[in-house]
């Protein structure tokens, strides 16, 4: 693994543990609440009945926009890598071949 590569790695290594650490030592004992929680507090007073049971225990609301923020976080990384890519190949790609070239600067045409 080559040193770049290698700092990569550490890079995101330390973004999911600056997320997941505080999670961790929270154990659900913050008292940060979001609309989420209103509106679910809203839905419990009216008596409504949830047809179903989750399969996970619910989260606290710290770890739920943390998980979220992971989840944001992770897919702005893949798209701007994908887009990264994309116009990598574009760059390196000769002008011969670019679908941009003007019609009477492309070879083949006299």
């Amino acid at each position: 693994m080559n040193r770049r590569r290698l700092g990569t790695v550490l890079l995101v290594l330390a973004v999911v543990a600056l997320i997941a650490v505080p999670l961790l030592l929270d154990d659900g004992s913050s008292d940060f609440t979001g609309t989420d929680n209103q509106a679910v507090g809203t839905i419990d007073e009216s008596g409504y009945e949830p047809w179903f049971s989750s399969l996970l225990p619910p989260l606290s609301p710290s770890v739920e926009s943390g998980l979220f923020a992971l989840q944001a976080a992770l897919g702005g990384g893949a798209l701007g890598y994908v887009l990264g890519r994309l116009r990598g190949r574009r760059a390196v790609a000769p002008a011969s071949s670019r679908a941009d070239t003007p019609l009477d600067e492309r070879p083949g045409d006299a």
